[in-house]
């Protein structure tokens, strides 16, 4: 089980959810209409590790991040 926290404006409680890699994850989360719109603007986390490609494999225990974009001041 790979669990998915949706950090800032996303707003979005914690899925848990059984996938193999990012990709799986990217077409689960496109059928959701509030985190769908999020999914273009986003960087992604892998147990804290910045990940830039979709077929990044996934483990048990694993937490993915989604990072939107934020300003600081």
């Amino acid at each position: 089980m790979v669990t998915i926290d949706f950090l800032g404006p996303i707003n979005k409680d914690s899925l848990h959810v059984d996938i193999k890699n990012l990709s799986e994850l990217s077409e689960i989360l496109k059928q959701d209409e509030l985190v769908s719109s999020w999914l273009g603007n986003c960087a992604v986390a892998v147990n804290d590790m910045m990940i830039s490609t979709k077929d990044f494999t996934l483990n048990d225990g694993d937490k993915v991040s989604l990072l939107p974009p934020v300003c600081g001041g």
